[in-house]
């Protein structure tokens, strides 16, 4: 069986098979009464934070990927509001391939540590925490598994620096996918305990209702205006990363929503403003469509 073959069944395991067997076994859960009424504008607004927190961690990544090789000898990088690019050569340039990934890892576990911590005081700035946490990491495990099956990807460059053979490969794919679940279970926590109010989520009904209504429907309809900021590209340039890092997590927490605790002294849900989402989200737009899109050279 080929590597790529292995890391296929893992990745069916991790994002279909074991997803799906816990949201089954959480129809087992006691259906206990009836939850809070929705809240549109916390939908409304969690969606407007999805995408700002998206589009700012890939911002991030690129930046990331941008700024070694701006202080490299020979390289001339230029950064675009959906990529990046370089003139000239050097031997770091491929492994500078893996430091965006690795900004983008290390602010989402920053930002879950602040949650996890109680910082915000507003369910705007907590969902804003939760959403920066989330893309943080399932916008660089993703590309782990990625980079063990392509070379010509980011990480895969970055691999194919330090010479690592397809068991090595393979095994570092395989702990990636091991980690989405944790990382998810350890997120859908944080977001019932820190956003969520009691009479929200006052049985496994609830906590189920409420991850959707604030985490899930949002994410989905937030893919639209996420592409906005991504175009002109190539369409399975400006849908596969969205989709992905959209996918890769909320089916875990979605699905084990059931499962986790309930709320902590937050002060819940509360009234959901959209006022300063939305006005963020424009400033965010126009900074990439007129500032980043013709191209910023750090050279």
């Amino acid at each position: 069986m080929t590597s790529g073959s292995v890391i296929g069944i893992g990745v069916v395991l991790i994002i279909i098979a074991g997803p799906l067997a816990l949201w089954l076994a959480g129809l087992r859960a006691p259906c206990d009464a009836a939850t809070a009424p929705w809240d549109w504008r916390l939908t409304i607004m969690s969606g407007l934070l999805y995408a700002l927190a998206f589009d700012l961690i890939f911002f991030i990544q690129e930046f990331f990927l941008v700024l070694p090789k701006a202080f490299t000898p020979g390289l001339r990088p230029t950064l675009f509001h959906n990529n990046h690019s370089w003139q000239g050569e050097s031997p770091l340039a491929s492994l500078f391939q893996g430091t965006g990934a690795l900004a983008t890892l290390a602010v989402g576990v920053a930002c879950a540590l602040l949650l996890r911590r109680g910082a915000g005081r507003s369910a705007a700035m907590r969902l804003f925490l939760f959403w920066m946490a989330y893309c943080g990491m399932f916008m660089a495990l993703p590309q782990v598994v990625v980079g063990a099956i392509s070379e010509q990807s980011d990480l895969g460059m970055a691999m194919g620096y330090f010479a690592l053979g397809a068991a090595t490969k393979t095994a570092i794919a395989l702990m990636a996918l091991a980690i989405i679940p944790v990382a998810a279970c350890w997120l859908g926590t944080l977001l019932l305990r820190r956003v969520a109010g009691a009479e929200h989520i006052a049985g496994a009904r609830g906590r189920k209702r409420f991850v959707f209504r604030s985490a899930t429907l949002p994410a989905l309809l937030a893919l639209p205006l996420i592409v906005l900021f991504r175009i002109p590209r190539e369409w399975i340039e400006v849908l596969i990363v969205p989709v992905v890092v959209t996918v890769a997590g909320l089916v875990w927490i979605q699905a084990g929503a059931w499962r986790a605790s309930g709320a902590e002294n937050n002060g819940g849900a509360g009234a959901a403003s959209i006022a300063w989402p939305l006005g963020a989200l424009v400033a965010l737009l126009l900074v990439f469509q007129i500032v980043l899109r013709p191209g910023i050279h750090f050279y």
